[in-house]
């Protein structure tokens, strides 16, 4: 399993590495950059989120699957509470980017393999159940954090962006056991699986525009990783374990918790405007350590 964990980290770290070498070669400017930040939000996101409900369930796991959702939704909402206490004091930009880093975790490219190493397809089935919060809250809370409250367009900006779009298209498959055709479903797979290397890109263009020493400096960026990677899990674990939640229910929603931060915040950053630096540097560093974070959080357990 920490065999599992590194082969997935030193992945993600390769495809940033990538996109440093690109950015230094100016294969990546700053107009590519938001181009390329653009196309992930508003195409292959969308597809990988419609491609993430094309999944068959026995209707014995539903009651599980119930809870899941549930569980997942209590969390997200824990999570934006918990942040909202712990990075009041920073500055705004800053503290968009903190609170995204927090609350929304990378379940998707690290936890399916973790999870599914150790549960099989029933765990890449709750771990689609428990996305589902996840991808409300981040298309909606998260695109809040980096918008304009008082935007008269705030509705338009939020629930009729691509991603939002997708997931009621995705909620819809998911509630009436839609099969989309084989040929679109392939290709929004194609497409979807484009997300985390462009990401990666994305991150890693932005980490070359920032001095070797500056991004393992700034306490801030160590404080997010201290709250995202082990008091949040740890609190999660302790409050479901109080409710006496069904083990394997436990784990993979303490597990999903504990991922390192969602590399996305550096897409948010760019396409929407925050500190950029900043997100860089969690998503880079949160992804390490989280190398040596996650087999402690398997140890409690």
């Amino acid at each position: 399993m920490n065999n599992s964990i590194f082969n997935q980290v030193e992945i993600l770290i390769l495809m940033m590495v990538v996109g440093v070498i690109l950015r230094k070669l100016n294969a990546i400017t700053d107009q590519v950059n938001k181009g390329l930040s653009y196309i992930l939000v508003n195409v292959t996101m969308p597809f990988l989120i419609i491609n993430s409900f094309n999944f068959s369930f026995s209707k014995s796991m539903f009651q599980k699957g119930i809870m899941i959702f549930l569980y997942s939704l209590s969390i997200h909402i824990f999570l934006i509470i918990l942040s909202k206490v712990t990075y009041f004091k920073f500055p705004q930009d800053k503290k968009k980017v903190m609170k995204f880093a927090t609350i929304f975790s990378n379940c998707g490219f690290i936890g399916y393999p973790i999870v599914a190493g150790l549960y099989g397809k029933v765990g890449v089935f709750y771990t689609s159940i428990y996305t589902i919060p996840f991808n409300i809250f981040l298309w909606s809370y998260g695109t809040l954090l980096f918008t304009d409250k008082n935007d008269e367009n705030i509705f338009k900006k939020v629930f009729l962006t691509p991603p939002m779009i997708a997931m009621f298209i995705g909620l819809i498959m998911f509630f009436f056991s839609l099969k989309l055709p084989s040929p679109v479903i392939k290709t929004a797979e194609s497409i979807g699986n484009m997300t985390t290397p462009l990401s990666m890109f994305v991150i890693g263009a932005m980490l070359a525009d920032v001095k070797f020493k500056e991004i393992f400096s700034g306490i801030s960026v160590y404080y997010v990783n201290l709250i995202k990677l082990i008091i949040a899990p740890v609190i999660v674990f302790l409050f479901l374990n109080v409710l006496g939640v069904q083990k394997t229910v436990l784990d993979i929603c303490v597990i999903l918790t504990a991922m390192p931060s969602g590399t996305i915040v550096g897409v948010f950053a760019e396409n929407y405007g925050g500190d950029k630096k900043i997100a860089s540097k969690c998503a880079f560093l949160s992804t390490i350590l989280s190398v040596f974070t996650i087999p402690i959080i398997f140890m409690l357990l």
